[in-house]
């Protein structure tokens, strides 16, 4: 089944991607390298973005931490209802700072069953190097997150490179899944189904869903069960420069040299954008054909210079006979699901819903 909508492109596991013809026309021609139609505040956002990664990443491969602090907003979690979700901060490993915001709707309790509300972990996005749940563009979505899909989310505070490299954002990942499997949390037990666990990231968040799942599919757990991978405009790289990233050299927020940065300070010491972490499917990757990997689905932007390393990924689990979705939002740069503003933030809520609704569907 293929559907086409005049702004975006979907496919399923059923079908190869798709261009809508307007689309092709456009691509034929010289692409534009700015979204011309972001509203005047998204732009001066992903601006200010870019700006404080800029001036607080050094050329050494490290971070200026306490400038950061000033450019990066934080926010607390509130016990009081906003907007239908209350949220509080639960301590996993003082010692390595590895915690989670738990966000858990007040207007619905369970999906009409009483089986208790499906649970997503979710993974910011930062380039592995920047951000946090706390972070105030994260603590939003995930607010939002909570509330349009009725599911408690699960923001997970895992440690930032380059203090942290590889593998350590990975394991952070992987233990809080396990935590929350073996862990009686007060009030969390009786609204979560444990037996409905998606994981979902963004950009560098997205890459850790892949691995984290791939961890996750050789442990045996005692009560959670995951279902599916929700992998938004997902950071993954190799030492080619694909078509996109050489078209797309302006577009906004992600650059090549900021890319090839965060990798540098994200990789083990030594290694190039080809490491497994980097290039799943590249020439040093994992095979992944007899692994129980969960159904996927994977949001891609035409004005995100990694969408050809997204596809490939799409293309990747194809290949490996896993199951596996690709929604494409041409005209939306990377971050889009940030602003509830833009006209792709509500249709990747709308794909999202129905992608869980049928992974819950055949996962009764």
């Amino acid at each position: 089944m293929v559907l086409t909508l005049n702004i975006y492109l979907y496919s399923t596991q059923h079908s190869s991607p798709v261009t809508h013809p307007r689309e092709t026309k456009m691509a034929q021609n010289d692409h534009p390298q700015w979204p011309d139609h972001l509203p005047w505040n998204v732009n001066l956002f992903l601006s200010a973005l870019s700006f404080s990664f800029d001036v607080t990443r050094r050329s050494n491969g490290t971070v200026n931490r306490f400038l950061m602090n000033f450019f990066d907003l934080r926010t607390s979690p509130s016990k009081k209802p906003i907007n239908g979700v209350k949220t509080t901060d639960i301590t996993i490993d003082k010692a390595r700072n590895l915690w989670f915001r738990l966000y858990t709707p007040t207007t619905t309790t369970d999906d009409g069953a009483g089986t208790g509300l499906p649970v997503i972990f979710f993974f910011h996005g930062g380039g592995f190097a920047f951000m946090a749940p706390s972070s105030k563009p994260f603590d939003e979505l995930c607010y939002g997150l909570a509330r349009e899909l009725s599911a408690i989310i699960i923001s997970v505070n895992y440690r930032l490179a380059p203090e942290h490299r590889w593998p350590s954002e990975y394991e952070d990942g992987f233990d809080t899944l396990k935590f929350i499997d073996t862990t009686n949390i007060e009030g969390f037990s009786v609204k979560a189904n444990l037996k409905q666990c998606f994981i979902a990231g963004d950009s560098a968040g997205g890459n850790v869903v892949h691995h984290v799942a791939l961890k996750a599919s050789e442990h045996e757990f005692s009560n959670l069960k995951l279902i599916g991978n929700i992998s938004i405009q997902p950071f993954f790289g190799g030492e080619e420069r694909t078509e996109s990233e050489l078209r797309l050299t302006r577009a906004p927020f992600v650059t090549m040299e900021r890319a090839d940065w965060m990798w540098k300070a994200f990789l083990p010491q030594g290694s190039n954008r080809d490491h497994p972490a980097a290039n799943v499917f590249g020439p040093n990757s994992v095979d992944i054909l007899g692994v129980n990997f969960p159904a996927t689905i994977i949001f891609v932007g035409g004005f995100d210079p990694l969408q050809d390393w997204q596809k490939r990924y799409y293309e990747g689990l194809k290949k490996y006979g896993k199951e596996a979705y690709l929604v494409e939002f041409p005209n939306a740069p990377h971050s889009f699901y940030a602003f509830p503003e833009l006209p792709e933030f509500f249709l990747f809520i709308k794909e999202t819903k129905d992608f869980m609704q049928k992974q819950l569907s055949s996962n009764i």
